[in-house]
């Protein structure tokens, strides 16, 4: 059902008129907002505080109306009950135009949370996009979802901000940085004693690996906006990181990981799961493979695909390459700058050396070398967890179901950048990661009270899993070949 707007709104979605309302409306005990009994809303200005002159009425749409326009050409999401045309927005979305095309049509208000660490600022960019609300007799959600589900999750995450769980301890990440640029210069110093003989040179690889997987998962966390509260800084620290330290595109990394982080592990939604024809994912991907009838890929050793070609490769061809690509398709020519200093610095520090052909032989060394430690680290949490096709779950549901954790330990929270806590990670993605281990146990309650499996597992059998759930997988390809 839909009422109609006095002011017809633009067909990009902006309302006529100044002072839309934004997040942060009052609404009755059930969620649901006040009715003047004749099926609109009066709405009121809102500027400071403050409330002025009598608003214009907004449309209220049922969620039969509103999952029609989920396409690429015509997207509608509900956030707090508000109802928001994003259609002519999403290219200008900082997180990249298929975050907002993978929830069109749905409830966007707790990824919309989790993502998002300063609501002030983004609900200026709300406010033009605001077209209606949910009529009073509507949920609050779709009406699959466990409305005392999704009640529990967001009372759970306004205790987690009253325990100042989302505070950062600086010397936490001060020390991260440290133990990073601290491995570079020992690695210097190094070969600048000893000079470059292979004894060295192995060595040093060894030190400069160390500090480029903690540079890379230290820049996941300046990504996530969890460190400074200030967006702006946290880029440009991660460009720092990701760019001129690791020789990376932080928009391709970006790009790709926000979508795994909304749609986890849903086909053609999470590129994460989209390896190629190489090596397949989850039991929709092979069977897929089966009916297109790619019969020159022995999928039943994909596992060892795995070993032989996902594993070396993934730093220094495919991200490198990928990255290499979307900076040119984007003509992004001031972080191509970035990358090119990565390659700079390391002339400058290893080139007197090794010259030029045996320092970029040492880069992708150090490339080689981390491979195998971030592609366990990123994957070892999703790939034997449900991978399916889009169905539409409550924020918590979506997450616990296609993650799982890996027990803590000193190493372990080191090895992994504290990702072993990947449940809570995927949860509250801006919150610090030093905090995870406060909220497991809460975490952990609230799947128990609702029936959730929460999946927390030793490093070894992870890396084990990881394995079985790739040679498991080959089996319905298998079958529709024969």
């Amino acid at each position: 059902m839909t009422t109609k707007l006095e002011d017809k709104h633009a067909g990009n979605g902006d309302l006529v008129g100044e002072g839309q309302p934004y997040l942060g409306e009052n609404y009755q005990e059930n969620g649901k907002p006040v009715a003047n009994g004749r099926g609109e809303i009066s709405v009121k200005q809102e500027a400071n505080g403050t409330r002025g002159m009598p608003r214009k009425s907004l449309n209220m749409y049922s969620w039969q109306e509103i999952q029609k326009h989920n396409q690429k050409a015509d997207q509608w999401l509900v956030i707090n009950r508000k109802v928001y045309d994003v259609t002519g927005w999403a290219n200008k979305h900082p997180g990249g135009s298929q975050v907002l095309n993978h929830y069109a049509g749905e409830d966007a208000t707790d990824v919309f949370r989790a993502m998002h660490l300063d609501l002030d600022i983004v609900k200026l960019y709300l406010k033009p996009l605001l077209i209606g609300e949910l009529a009073p007799e509507e949920p609050s959600q779709e009406r699959h979802k466990s409305s005392q589900l999704v009640e529990d999750f967001r009372e759970l995450r306004r205790t987690l901000e009253a325990m100042n769980m989302f505070k950062v301890n600086p010397v936490f990440f001060f020390l991260h940085i440290a133990q990073i640029l601290i491995l570079e210069t020992l690695a210097w110093l190094i070969v600048w004693h000893f000079g470059s003989g292979w004894p060295v040179t192995i060595f040093i690889s060894c030190l400069l690996t160390i500090s480029q997987v903690q540079c890379f998962l230290l820049q996941h966390d300046f990504g996530h906006i969890s460190i400074f509260p200030n967006s702006k800084w946290s880029r440009l620290m991660q460009k720092f990181m990701m760019s001129h330290l690791k020789g990376l595109s932080t928009s391709w990394w970006n790009h790709r990981h926000f979508q795994h982080h909304v749609k986890t592990n849903i086909y053609l939604k999470d590129p994460d799961i989209d390896t190629g024809p190489l090596i397949v994912n989850g039991y929709l991907k092979p069977a897929q493979n089966g009916k297109k009838k790619i019969r020159y890929i022995n999928y039943e050793k994909q596992h060892l695909h795995f070993y032989m070609v996902g594993l070396p490769l993934l730093m220094p061809v495919y991200a490198n390459l990928n990255s290499m690509e979307m900076m040119y398709l984007q003509k992004s020519w001031g972080e191509f700058a970035w990358v090119i200093s990565f390659y700079i610095h390391y002339f400058i520090m290893f080139g007197p050396f090794y010259g030029i052909f045996g320092t970029i032989l040492l880069i992708f060394l150090v490339k080689f070398l981390e491979s195998p430690w971030i592609a366990y680290v990123t994957q070892m949490s999703h790939v034997p967890m449900r991978i399916s096709k889009e169905e539409n779950r409550d924020w918590l549901s979506a997450q616990v179901l296609t993650t799982c954790n890996v027990e803590q330990s000193i190493f372990n929270d080191w090895f992994t950048g504290h990702q072993n806590f990947q449940i809570e990670h995927h949860l509250f993605p801006t919150m610090p990661c030093h905090n995870y281990h406060k909220v497991a146990p809460l975490v952990r309650s609230l799947c128990a009270k609702h029936g959730l499996q929460y999946v927390n597992k030793p490093l070894l059998k992870a890396f084990g899993d990881n394995h079985q759930g790739l040679e498991e997988i080959c089996s319905p390809l298998v079958g529709c070949l024969l």
